[in-house]
């Protein structure tokens, strides 16, 4: 069978190169069972192109994840993606005769690898058309040229501090401390902003952009007051970390829950969690001022996330209220009193709006002790479970009582008090609902069956 053609390979290499690493190794796992030449000069193309991928990864490793966008939102200095390839091909061009030993990890690949990131640099400096477009993100393109040859310079400390970076993240202790210090010497000796370039690649490999605080609050003895780091070339990592409370903070507060605002909800718990874990960080590493810039808007943000927490707390029984209505039914002569509407829709918006109120409630006991409204939550978690529970037992003393119109309909009830337990936490109470459920049915269809079958 004939091969590629020269039009084929050259199609194939540039699809090639757009797809994910995840990608093409499903393809180059697929294409291996394939028959044929072709499948065979694809199956080559592949393997040849992953092979140049791990290359690229281990030469350029500490400036590689600045070409992706942060998936937290916070601003970070990134580069665009469509450059990568373009920088490693011209970073890569006069040394073909290295390549072969970014195969073997050890000291000699990270020497290459340093080797070609200076490459890599002089490429930008010598011929930034070919390494970064015009065409491409042209309103940060002059700007986003400089720093991308200042961080290749950067690249052999950024290497050596990704070594340290767990041990600086964790209880680092003093020689610890002296090798980062060290380092960002070094790096101001570079470029006279080589220190916060040097942190701006290490927080691109940082998942949670809260951590930077503390390697900036290290830097120095002390760096970990806002009075002193606010006036330093390390403030901008701080004003991000800021900016991103802010935004969320006012995420929150727009949230409103109803009947369609599960996704919503989840993402406002999410922007809840990030700000509870990130003010916590701020609390620990920094010495924060009451009346500094920073203080006071960390303090705003802080209120906005507890009036929301407030609000969904205070407001959850009316919620349930709204969801589980009751009806009276007559005891005796003119005597009446209150009891569960069997009739009720359990698939209702109060319910499904009741469902969220109560899935952030029960989501928000560790944010809650964060921003002091804990014994606030669990008083309304307790109370609601007693309610509950207490609807359940009154709802099935009427189902089993005879007294459910429609018994379809007034289990379908039950299973959604069950789950608005769940949401609450409160399993052992959701479990009992269920049982008493299941044992409704089952004595039904006791009764329901002819005398042979009982």
């Amino acid at each position: 069978m004939a091969g590629l053609s020269a039009a084929h390979r050259a199609a194939l290499a540039h699809l090639i190169t757009l797809c994910p690493p995840e990608l093409l190794d499903g393809l180059r796992r697929a294409v291996g069972g394939w028959p044929g030449d072709k499948a065979r000069e694809l199956g080559c193309m592949l393997t040849e192109v992953g092979r140049e991928i791990r290359r690229r990864d281990v030469a350029l490793g500490p400036v590689l994840p600045m070409f992706r966008v942060r998936t937290d939102g916070i601003e970070a200095l990134t580069f665009p993606p469509q450059v990568l390839p373009r920088l490693w091909a011209l970073a890569r061009e006069g040394e073909q005769d290295l390549l072969d030993r970014l195969d073997r990890d050890g000291p000699e690949a990270r020497t290459i690898g340093d080797r070609l990131c200076l490459a890599a640099a002089a490429a930008v400096r010598d011929r930034p058309e070919a390494v970064w477009p015009a065409s491409v993100a042209a309103g940060t393109r002059e700007a986003g040229l400089d720093a991308l040859a200042r961080c290749l310079d950067l690249a052999h400390l950024a290497r050596k501090a990704l070594n340290h970076l767990e041990s600086w993240l964790g209880r680092p202790d003093g020689d610890s401390l002296a090798e980062l210090r060290l380092l960002i010497r070094d790096a101001s000796a570079i470029h006279e902003d080589g220190a916060p370039r040097l942190i701006d690649i290490l927080f691109a490999h940082l998942k949670d952009a809260a951590l930077v605080l503390r390697l900036v609050t290290q830097t120095s003895g002390s760096a970990g007051r806002d009075d002193f780091l606010s006036g330093s070339e390390m403030a901008v990592f701080v004003e991000r970390l800021i900016a991103g409370v802010e935004t969320r903070a006012a995420r929150v507060a727009a949230f409103r829950p109803g009947p369609d605002a599960g996704p919503e909800a989840e993402a406002a718990l999410e922007d809840i969690r990030w700000c509870t874990a990130t003010l916590g960080e701020l609390d620990v590493t920094l010495e924060m001022q009451p009346g500094s810039v920073w203080g006071t808007d960390v303090r705003e943000a802080r209120l906005k996330v507890a009036r929301r927490l407030t609000e969904t707390i205070r407001s959850a029984p009316k919620a349930v209220e709204a969801a589980l209505p009751l009806t009276r039914t007559t005891l005796a002569g003119r005597m009446t009193r209150k009891v569960p509407d069997l009739n009720s829709d359990p698939a209702s918006p109060a319910l499904a709006t009741a469902a969220v109120q109560l899935r952030m409630l029960g989501a928000l006991r560790s944010a809650a002790a964060v921003f002091g409204c804990e014994s606030d939550r669990k008083r309304q978690s307790d109370a609601l479970v007693e309610t509950l529970s207490r609807y359940a037992d009154e709802a099935f003393d009427l189902i089993n009582g005879g007294e459910a119109e429609d018994l379809d309909r007034a289990l379908a009830l039950m299973e959604a008090v069950a789950r608005l337990l769940t949401h609450l936490e409160a399993n052992e109470a959701a479990r009992t609902v269920r049982r008493r459920a299941a044992a409704t049915i089952h004595g039904t269809e006791v009764r329901g069956a002819s005398p042979e079958a009982a």
